[in-house]
């Protein structure tokens, strides 16, 4: 897991965490203990639904502002990547639809889809996918914050309910090594 999470020195060197790389050296932003690292895991789930760029700046500052573990709020972005894009704005387009109370057209969803990779193709990833917010409208950005906020507080509860603090080894008489 450790490989995965970028240090302070790596984050600090960034130029784009430039105005914000001061605050990188506080050190309650680096503990791992079970509020922060809760914290971070809620901020980061949020951002990476939520936006669909720049998300690692974004759940950093969201980080620093609220006491989370940056590196572990910048890493739990990646829940959305290119991989898992594709399945999560399905599923978020049809739960806005459903919240909306707007009927099931499977038609209207394949037609969005169809058009989402044609845009990916023709106008390159990010201008493809804000044409593809754009004509998904209110039911994606619904199904997006629904995904949000019940994934912050899903990913908040289970590190909270499975935190487990490790305990300190201190070797036991029989463990010590023999005195000279």
């Amino acid at each position: 897991m450790k490989r995965w999470i970028p240090t302070r020195e790596q984050l600090r060197r960034s130029k784009w965490l430039r105005p914000v790389a001061h605050h990188l050296d506080n050190e309650r932003l680096w503990r791992t203990d079970r509020g922060s690292v809760a914290r971070a895991v809620a901020i980061g789930v949020f951002v990476g639904f939520m936006l669909p760029v720049a998300q690692f700046l974004f759940a950093i500052a969201v980080a620093i502002a609220l006491r989370g573990h940056v590196a572990i709020a910048a890493t739990a972005t990646l829940i959305t990547n290119p991989f898992t894009f594709p399945p999560i704005y399905w599923a978020a387009y049809k739960i806005g639809r459903f919240l909306l109370g707007e009927p099931d057209d499977e038609a209207a969803a394949l037609r969005v889809e169809s058009e989402t990779a044609a845009l990916l193709e023709q106008q390159g990833f990010i201008e493809g996918l804000w044409t593809a917010a754009q004509s998904a409208g209110a039911p994606l950005l619904v199904g997006l914050a629904s995904l949000a906020v019940i994934g912050a507080a899903t990913g908040f509860t289970l590190v909270w309910l499975l935190w487990r603090p490790r305990p300190e080894h201190r070797p036991d008489e029989d463990e010590r090594p023999p005195e000279q």
